[in-house]
Formats: structure tokens, C-alpha cells, sequence
């Protein structure tokens, strides 16, 4: 029986960070919102996050700085101080979280799963999701929202852009076109330079223009000058030169996009734009690109079996593999595959 039988009056949700999972709870609370248009929805994000969150209709938006430790946690105490929700959806299972939610004052606090919950989370809430079989952390997040009393299928999402933001995409793309997003979270997860390179001139052979996004960070720069020294083709550089919905706004007019497990693939799949998703150290039918997993070139499966000596439907949910030999087990020779099955397709998403 759902939680509710009339919307609520008021929702917290907190999830903080990544970009890509905080794209899985938007299709969620949008579906929230869809349902019970006058329900109060306030988020607690991360600072970056915050910036596409902030684009979005009808959500207050407090924001957290992880970098000010316990002060930053204390100033959004002190924000929500006069609040009291009628539901916490606690969609983030960090020991950070967890403390940060302390503060928050709800009549339902909603954590993940028995068997998805991780960190003292189980310890922070007082309502929790059924066990699921389910592997994707948006279905997992989609949990939520059933076990409230909304409805959820088909994730959809409504990212509104400015016509400055697109006028920015309008500026570099005026043809089919890929966006290579190199960068992970950690180094071990890039693929390698030279064939990121390799698929960048395979690319402009079928016509496409090629585009290098990323954050400013000096590692990504660093990657995108190796990629560009490898490639033959001529090569638009936007590392670092891009807002978040700029970025937005690029991936939705791209063709096709190349990445590996980070934040913009995640994006560009709120855009309905094909991402070619590399994988290796984590299993892509858990956090892979969620409308591209015919897309996706993972290596994941073989690495982990050997990994832990195990056939994959024996593993934890989550288990993860490490390792910087694991990427380069990705050869050129599969993602032109998984290209040419895109640029083959009239209509690449349903």
C-alpha cells in the first residue's frame, strides 16, 4: 500500500551529488511533480549540482557545500530550520548524507532498501523500500516514488534551457556530430587518448564533426591536448568552456556521444541524444547510460568474473573492479561498431 492516497503537502529531497545520479532523481521527482503539481518540492544538493537543479520548475533548492565541512552542514540545518516535511526521500546512502539529514525534520524519512542501503542510512530513516531485484540505481530510485504512491514507468525528463544556452550549442554544431566527453572520475576509468583519437577520425570519415567537452580541471585539459595531439581530424575543444546547462544544451544537439562512466552521459541521455557509455570497472546495467544500453562497450563483465572468480549474476550488486589495465581491454574496433550501429539508425531513441 503506497505511503500516501493524496499528494502531500510538502517533500524533501536530499540526494547531493553526482551529476549523473542526480540526473536518475530528477526523472523521479519530475514524475512526483507531474502527479502532484501542488506538492512543496525542496532539494538539498551539492554546489554544482545545484546548477541544473536550479533550472528546473518548482523546486527550492538548498544548497550544501562539502567543502565547508561540518559549517556546511550546519547552514543547511539553519535554512531548513523552520521546515517540517511531510516526507524525506533519502536518496543518497553516504555517511555524509546520513548526518546531514539529522538536521532535516520530516514525519516520514524514506531510505533505499535492506539490501540497496549502505553507510548508516538504515540507522538515519524510518520508512524503508522493499528489497528489489532491480540493478539500475534509476530504478532503484524509481523505488521512491512508487512507495509514496506515484506512478513510474518510462523516465522523462524536462531540463528547461535558455535560449542563451542553446544558442551556445547553435554555435558549434551545425552538422551531425559527436561529443566526446574522455574524462571520468578517476583517471583509471578514461579510456586512452590515442583511441579516443582514433574514433575522432574515424568519426570525421562519416562526415561528423567532432567536439571535446569536460570540466576545467587540469587533468581533463591535459587529456583533451592528448587526444587532439593523437588525431588527425580537426577537433573543436570545449573543455572547460562550458556552464553545466551549456553542456546541457550541446549534448542535446549532438548525434551521438562518447564516454565513459561520468556525469555527461547521464546528461546527455536527459537530452534523448545515443551515448556510447565505456565500461569496465563498474557493471553499465547498474549505472550505464539508461535509454543507450545497446550502446554501451563494456568490459565489465569479463573483469569481474575473474575478478572475484565468480559468474556475474553471483556478484553484489555493487561490486566494482580496479585496475588501470581494465580500459585498454576496449578496442577501437568496438566502438566503431556501436558508431556505425547509431549513424545506421534513422531513429537512434525510441
Amino acid at each position: 500500500m503506497a505511503l500516501f492516497s493524496t499528494p502531500p503537502r510538502s517533500i524533501c529531497i536530499l540526494r547531493l551529488s553526482a551529476i549523473g545520479d542526480v540526473c536518475h532523481a530528477i526523472a523521479v521527482v519530475q514524475a512526483i511533480q507531474r502527479q502532484w503539481p501542488t506538492t512543496e518540492i525542496t532539494w538539498v544538493a551539492g554546489k554544482v549540482e545545484a546548477q541544473l537543479i536550479n533550472a528546473l520548475p518548482n523546486i527550492k533548492v538548498i544548497c550544501f557545500d562539502k567543502k565547508a565541512g561540518w559549517n556546511g552542514i550546519k547552514q543547511v540545518w539553519q535554512q531548513l530550520k523552520s521546515y517540517r516535511f511531510d516526507a524525506l526521500l533519502d536518496m543518497q546512502v553516504a555517511l555524509r548524507a546520513s548526518v546531514l539529514s539529522l538536521g532535516i525534520k520530516a514525519k516520514y524519512r524514506i531510505g533505499f532498501s535492506k539490501n540497496r542501503t549502505k553507510e548508516g542510512q538504515w540507522l538515519v530513516t524510518n520508512q524503508h523500500l522493499p528489497n528489489t531485484d532491480s540493478i539500475h540505481v534509476l530504478d532503484n530510485m524509481a523505488d521512491f516514488a512508487r512507495f509514496i504512491g506515484v506512478s513510474f514507468t518510462t523516465p522523462e525528463w524536462n531540463i528547461p534551457l535558455t535560449a542563451a544556452d542553446n544558442s551556445i550549442a547553435a554555435q558549434y554544431i551545425n552538422q551531425p556530430t559527436l561529443v566526446i566527453s574522455p574524462a571520468a572520475s578517476k583517471d583509471e576509468r578514461n579510456w586512452l587518448p590515442e583511441r579516443y583519437a582514433a574514433i575522432a577520425d574515424y568519426a570525421a570519415t562519416k562526415g561528423l564533426a567532432v567536439i571535446l567537452c569536460g570540466s576545467p580541471s587540469e587533468r581533463e585539459q591535459q587529456l583533451g591536448q592528448q587526444i587532439i595531439s593523437h588525431s588527425q581530424a580537426p577537433i573543436t575543444n570545449l573543455i572547460g568552456k562550458t556552464t553545466l546547462l551549456q553542456l546541457t544544451a550541446l549534448l542535446r544537439a549532438a548525434t551521438v556521444v562518447l564516454a565513459p562512466d561520468s556525469g555527461p552521459a547521464h546528461l546527455a541521455t536527459t537530452q534523448n541524444t545515443p551515448v556510447i557509455g565505456l565500461y569496465g570497472h563498474s557493471n553499465p546495467a547498474r549505472t550505464g547510460p539508461y535509454l543507450s544500453q545497446s550502446y554501451t562497450v563494456s568490459v565489465y563483465q569479463q573483469v569481474a568474473e575473474q575478478h572475484y572468480g565468480k559468474p556475474l549474476g553471483e556478484l553484489p550488486w555493487g561490486a566494482r573492479v580496479k585496475g588501470s589495465d581494465i580500459m585498454p581491454q576496449i578496442s577501437v574496433a568496438m566502438v566503431k561498431e556501436k558508431l556505425d550501429l547509431i549513424l545506421s539508425l534513422s531513429s537512434p531513441m525510441p
